[in-house]
């Protein structure tokens, strides 16, 4: 049997991609799911080559089964949102970093809002790819719908901004910790990459070049301008990400006051435990809520009101 072009391609894709996703799972849980998002979208994207390139070699046993294209078609296509997203992880770690020593320009719900659009490029490209495909059963012809041009539209703006974001981003960089910097160099590095399977994403959906053609294309032009550039970026990133130290999540406990009157200390003392166990299931509460837009709100409103109550209890105790 003899293994076409392609077929060796997604052989190689296999290859690269099995080591990067072990990688990418080790990275996931020495820095966390939650706090460091873009590992755990470098998961998502490693597994969908990895299946990609399964459903294509599926198709040399199974060559009629029209199923087995569109899935590696949909999953070659969506390829470029995780890799956006796992870059906007990146870039959030380095705003913590820059926020302990100085306030930086860039908020985090900014890069909340281009996820949001990332996100919803990313739906309507996968829900575009299924109307693609199920036209590609009936004509034989692969040609991406209006869905699929809106998704690009938005991953397009997406880029955009995060590149803006990047370049405030740059002016602060200094202020962050010495290991922190280096994630900064990797955003750097993978903007350019990025942005050249973006232009293949462009060339697929705007354009009726068969080269660029998700199933019927030219192997050379998918492999030099998506999944090379596509392998760079997650090498670039991992690299990165195995050179850094974890990061410990800062626990802001309020230490007790002592107060010289023996009373107080007497009345103060059975409460404290019960005091710190409703900070700490308050704490606990908050956490959650700071992982969305609306949660960030309230945490901050929550956060002015204790400091509030704070003083108030310092003025009281020093007129005591």
């Amino acid at each position: 049997m003899t293994i076409s072009y392609r077929s060796a391609i997604s052989i190689a894709e296999l290859v690269a991609y099995f080591p990067a996703i072990a990688i990418a799972v080790f990275l996931s849980v020495r820095h966390g799911f939650s706090r460091n998002a873009g590992w755990m979208f470098l998961i998502v994207f490693a597994l969908a080559r990895i299946i990609g390139a399964c459903m294509q070699l599926a198709t040399i046993k199974s060559p009629d089964n029209a199923s087995l294209y569109e899935g590696s078609a949909i999953l070659n296509n969506i390829g470029l949102s995780p890799l956006t997203l796992a870059a906007l992880g990146i870039l959030s770690r380095l705003l913590d970093s820059i926020n302990k020593s100085k306030h930086a320009f860039v908020q985090q719900w900014w890069l909340r809002i281009i996820e949001l659009i990332v996100l919803v490029g990313l739906i309507l490209g996968i829900v575009g790819g299924v109307d693609a495909a199920s036209d590609y059963v009936t004509t034989g012809h692969y040609q991406p719908g209006t869905l699929n041009k809106v998704g690009t539209a938005l991953m397009i703006v997406a880029y955009v901004l995060l590149v803006v974001a990047t370049i405030i981003t740059a002016f602060h960089v200094s202020h962050a910790e010495h290991g922190e910097r280096r994630l900064f160099t990797a955003i750097i590095i993978a903007l350019p990459l990025i942005l050249v399977r973006l232009i293949y994403s462009i060339f697929t959906t705007f354009t009726h070049n068969k080269s660029f053609n998700l199933l019927s294309g030219s192997p050379t032009v998918l492999l030099c301008v998506a999944l090379i550039e596509e392998f760079l970026v997650v090498v670039c990133f991992e690299a990165t990400g195995l050179t850094l130290k974890r990061v410990v999540r800062e626990e802001h406990v309020q230490g007790a006051r002592i107060i010289p009157s023996s009373d107080s200390n007497a009345y103060s003392a059975p409460q404290q435990p019960q005091r710190q166990q409703k900070q700490g299931a308050g704490s606990k509460i908050l956490k959650v809520l700071s992982y969305t837009i609306i949660g960030r709100i309230i945490v901050s409103i929550i956060g002015n009101k204790e400091k509030d109550v704070e003083m108030q209890n310092q003025q009281y105790h020093g007129q005591k």
